[in-house]
C-alpha cells in the first residue's frame, strides 16, 4: 500500500465545512476551496497545497497527515519505514474497537497512528517518527509505543539523531492501562538514548496533549513547534471546569509556552526542514 498518495492536508472544519461543500455550483468541484478556521478567508485549495498546508492570510497552519509530514522534512524518497510487523489487539474486548481500527487502516493507508523509520535531512541520516493525527487522533496505544520505543532503541544502536514530530490527542481510552505504559516504556527507552550521548529533538504540532505530552513530547533535548500549536495535558475546558478558575488567553498555544519557557522555539513548516538541519549541524 502506498502511504504517499497526493497531497491532502486535514482541514479542520469551521461554522461551515469546505465552501464547495456549502454553496455547491456546477461551475465549482466540491472540495475546490477551503475555509480558514482562524480568519474565515475562503481559500483556494491549491495555493495551500502549494504553500504547505498554511494559510496565506493568517499564518493558520493546517494539520498535515504523517506522510505529508515525512515528505516536507526528509530528503526524496530517503525514508524508510521500519517496524510494519505489528497488530493492534482489542485487549480489552473494547465493542466497536476492532471495527474502528480496520477502518481507519483502510482510510488512511496507516497500520497504526506513527510512522517510524530512517530517513535523511540534508544528507544526515536520521530516526525519525511522525504521529498522524488521522488515526484516532493519534492516540497512544500499544503499537505506537512500541514502534517509538523501537525506534529509541534503534537509533541510539546505531548512534543516530532522533526526532520524533508529535500530534496526539493523549492515551488510547481503548487499551486502558496498556496504553498508559507506553509513557513509561517510551520514557525510559529515551533515557538510555540520552545517557549515551545521543540527540535528541521533538517538533510538537496541533493538537499535543495528554499521555504523550506527559511523557516523550517533552522529553527532548531540544523542543520545537509550529505556529499556533495547541499543547497541554488536560484540555481547556476540563482545566477550567476542575479549577473553577478562568485561565489566561490562549495559555495552552505554542506562543504562550514559548514565553513561559515551556519550549525553545517556534518554528514555521517553510522553516522546519532548514532549522531541523542546522541542529544536526551543531550536533
Amino acid at each position: 500500500m502506498n502511504i504517499f498518495k497526493k497531497k491532502q492536508y486535514i482541514y479542520m472544519p469551521s461554522r461551515s465545512e469546505e465552501l464547495g461543500n456549502a454553496n455547491k455550483s456546477p461551475n465549482v468541484p466540491n472540495g475546490t476551496w477551503v475555509k480558514c478556521k482562524i480568519c474565515d478567508e475562503t481559500l483556494y485549495k491549491n495555493d495551500v497545497l502549494k504553500n504547505n498546508g498554511v494559510c496565506d492570510s493568517c499564518n493558520y497552519h493546517f494539520r498535515m497527515t504523517a506522510p505529508e509530514r515525512i515528505e516536507s522534512v526528509l530528503d526524496e524518497d530517503s525514508f524508510v519505514n521500519m517496524f510494519t510487523n505489528f497488530e493492534t489487539e482489542n485487549v480489552l474486548d473494547f465493542k466497536g474497537y476492532d471495527e474502528k481500527i480496520k477502518s481507519l487502516q483502510e482510510k488512511t493507508g496507516l497500520d497504526e497512528g506513527v510512522l517510524a523509520g530512517t530517513g535523511t535531512i540534508q544528507g544526515r541520516e536520521v530516526a525519525i517518527a511522525v504521529m498522524d493525527s488521522r488515526f484516532l487522533m493519534g492516540s497512544l496505544g500499544r503499537v505506537v509505543g512500541e514502534k517509538i520505543t523501537l525506534l529509541t532503541e534503534y537509533a541510539t544502536k546505531n548512534q543516530l539523531p532522533l526526532i520524533i514530530f508529535t500530534a496526539s490527542g493523549g492515551a488510547r481510552m481503548q487499551e486502558g492501562i496498556i496504553s498508559l505504559m507506553q509513557m513509561a516504556k517510551t520514557s525510559a527507552a529515551l533515557k538510555k538514548h540520552h545517557d549515551e550521548g545521543g540527540l535528541y529533538i521533538t517538533v510538537l504540532t496541533d493538537p499535543t496533549y495528554g499521555g504523550v505530552t506527559a511523557s516523550f513530547a517533552m522529553l527532548g533535548d531540544i523542543i520545537l513547534a509550529e505556529p499556533g500549536a495547541y499543547i497541554g495535558f488536560a484540555g481547556m475546558r476540563v482545566i477550567k471546569n476542575t479549577i473553577k478558575q478562568e485561565l489566561p488567553e490562549g495559555f495552552q498555544k505554542a506562543e504562550f509556552l514559548l514565553e513561559h519557557g515551556f519550549i525553545d522555539a517556534i518554528v514555521k513548516r517553510e522553516k522546519v526542514r532548514e532549522t531541523l538541519g542546522i541542529l544536526l549541524d551543531y550536533h
